[in-house]
């Protein structure tokens, strides 16, 4: 089996009950639900607030060795970079990839400044929606970083975010041929959706992967 960790992005859904999560499980307990039957989670929240550190202590408490949580950073707010890295350092073995979404044009200066201020030893997923940003990717690969769902250029690591769902049986089954003939560790999530079908996608390309 190929070294991919995959999830959804997002665990706190009430509309996934009783779905993913059995009727008359508490909101408290989501999180600790879904981490017994996936291994990684996105972090949504970070991407507009910084939660306390005691927050994040209480996250990692919840899930079991060898899960990991994949934070979001929004790229345009520089002013938090320090803070952020100081804060997300709290969920200790449980920090996965930092996803650093920027959804203006390409802006060289402040991808210089985030890569510059990010603390170097975290795994930095770069979210670029915008189609100038074609062609960064030898530069992220020279700071240790990555483009999100770029698979081919030289990187340390994958990540990998599935938009479109629903997914049906036969796109599970070409990632999941695509995933296995990655080299490297791989973060894959699928969105959030009203209905808990990110998650049963989540299960079924591992079960799949395996």
């Amino acid at each position: 089996m190929p070294d991919a960790r995959i999830g959804t992005s997002g665990w706190s859904y009430p509309s996934w009950k009783p779905g993913f999560y059995p009727a008359g499980t508490d909101a408290k307990e989501f999180l600790a639900h879904y981490a017994s039957r996936l291994p990684t989670v996105e972090l949504n929240t970070t991407g507009y607030r910084l939660p306390a550190e005691d927050q994040f202590r209480r996250w990692a408490d919840q899930t079991p060795a060898g899960f990991t949580f994949a934070p979001k950073l929004a790229g345009n707010r520089p002013r938090m970079v320090a803070e952020f890295s100081e804060r997300v350092r709290r969920l200790g073995d449980r920090l996965g990839p930092v996803r650093v979404q920027l959804i203006s044009a390409r802006d060289e200066g402040m991808l210089e400044l985030l890569l510059g201020s990010l603390d170097p030893d975290l795994r930095l997923a770069f979210d670029l929606g915008h189609r100038s940003w074609d062609g960064i990717e030898p530069r992220l690969a020279a700071a240790g970083a990555v483009r999100v769902n770029d698979l081919e250029s030289e990187a340390p690591f994958r990540y990998v975010r599935f938009r479109d769902p629903p997914y049906s049986e036969a796109e599970l089954a070409s990632w999941a041929e695509q995933l296995r003939g990655v080299r490297e560790p791989t973060y894959a999530y699928f969105r959030h959706e009203d209905d808990p079908t990110a998650p049963y996608s989540a299960m079924r390309l591992l079960e799949l992967l395996g």
